[in-house]
């Protein structure tokens, strides 16, 4: 089962970092995520998802390949791959996997203009290096489907300061 969490940040830029620092994690295999969206509150009250994978395109992009690969067949190459790539962007539209659109957007108008906050739908994590890595990247916990007892600890790892690394004794002079 995964676990959904949203921070909020005081810049998308901020919420940008963090989310190519989980990333990282990814990568040495701490974390594992479904989902990671950024929702910035604009000016004009709108608020903005940037999303790492955008279905509608990727749906357009698959459909008008298939549509040239059957027009071809038929001998209406640029018909099928219209017709293609319009259904196809379709079904990528009405197909909404991970985190839903309509629940970010709702949680991102309660934010300040220009605020961000970061969704994330972890899968599994090594919770204590992922929060130790987190430590005093700052940011407040809006909502998560964490207990209680991780959700305190996920608040006091973003809220500690950055923990600094041991220098090694200097080596005596000869």
């Amino acid at each position: 089962m995964s676990d959904l969490i949203a921070i909020v940040y005081p810049t998308e830029a901020k919420a940008e970092k963090v989310r190519k620092r989980l990333f990282e994690l990814q990568k040495e295999y701490l974390i594992e995520l479904s989902d990671a969206v950024i929702a910035v509150k604009q000016e004009s009250g709108d608020v903005k998802l940037n999303q790492l994978f955008n279905p509608t395109a990727a749906g357009a992009v698959s459909g008008s390949f298939w549509g040239l690969l059957v027009g071809m067949i038929f001998l209406m190459p640029v018909v099928g791959a219209a017709v293609g790539a319009a259904s196809g962007a379709l079904g990528g539209a009405l197909s909404d996997f991970g985190i839903n659109d309509k629940f970010m957007k709702d949680l991102g108008s309660s934010l300040q203009p220009g605020n961000a906050a970061l969704f994330v739908l972890v899968r599994k994590m090594t919770a204590d290096k992922v929060l130790e890595d987190m430590k005093g990247s700052g940011g407040t916990v809006l909502k998560t489907s964490l207990d209680h007892t991780k959700e305190q600890a996920l608040r006091d790892a973003l809220a500690a300061t950055q923990s600094q690394p041991v220098s090694a004794p200097a080596a005596p002079a000869a």
